[in-house]
């Protein structure tokens, strides 16, 4: 896919290329839904976590609708402590059948033009999320991003989950590390630059802030608030 990137830009130009990339924020923008809600529906209905678990998600869910103060980390525990009987092709399976029979309802056909128009102007298309990296591969898949960019959980040394978070999650300027760590072993320090970004949350402004072309998509009040004193464009997508 580098590669390919590469030849096409010095195709173009003759000179040192710079890919352009297309990153999408997945929550909100691709999908008309929070994928950690339906994920804890999901969960509950099969039995997988209790109504316990499930009340105290929400309860997350809320504070990160209302901007308190929140940790990224405990939601994620919170999600898969019961998954930690469960080997890592297990889960990722469990994640892929939830993606596959309750989030393909919830794309927005708009999202998928946008990243049609995208690629047909060359980009490298990057979907960039905090959802969970399983769920992140199934959409990649499913709509035909050039990479997934999510948060990785932890496994010990015999494939099992710790309940931990393996690094950082993809998060608000956690987004643009996991970007730029992922472009830049890909093309090159330098070799690439981001024409595209579509977010709807105000944590996804430094990632928009990094586009040449920002979008703000079906923007809550205080993105919507910064787009328009940035002059970003806002999308409302089907």
């Amino acid at each position: 896919m580098a590669q390919e990137a590469i030849a096409a830009q010095e195709g173009r130009s003759g000179e040192t290329p710079s890919v352009p990339i297309a990153v999408f924020d997945f929550d909100g923008t691709v999908i008309n839904a929070q994928s950690g809600t339906q994920f804890t529906k999901y969960l509950l209905l099969k039995h997988y976590i209790g109504p316990i678990i499930a009340f105290k998600v929400i309860w997350w869910g809320l504070r990160y609708t209302l901007h308190l103060p929140i940790d990224q980390d405990r939601v994620r525990f919170y999600l898969t402590d019961n998954l930690r009987a469960y080997s890592k092709a297990q889960v990722y399976a469990i994640m892929k059948d939830f993606h596959d029979t309750v989030l393909v309802r919830y794309y927005r056909q708009d999202a998928f033009k946008q990243l049609k128009d995208c690629r047909e102007d060359g980009c490298v298309c990057v979907l960039v999320s905090a959802t969970f990296q399983g769920v992140a591969d199934a959409a990649k898949d499913y709509a035909g991003f050039d990479a997934a960019l999510a948060t990785r959980m932890e496994w010990d040394a015999q494939g099992y989950l710790t309940g931990n978070v393996s690094g950082s999650v993809v998060e608000g300027a956690g987004k643009v590390t996991a970007l730029e760590d992922w472009a830049n072993e890909q093309f090159g320090q330098g070799g690439w630059h981001v024409e595209y970004a579509f977010g709807d949350h105000y944590t996804d402004k430094p990632m928009l802030s990094l586009a040449e072309r920002p979008f703000a998509v079906d923007p809550g009040k205080t993105l919507k608030r910064a787009a328009e004193a940035l002059g970003w464009p806002v999308l409302l997508w089907r």
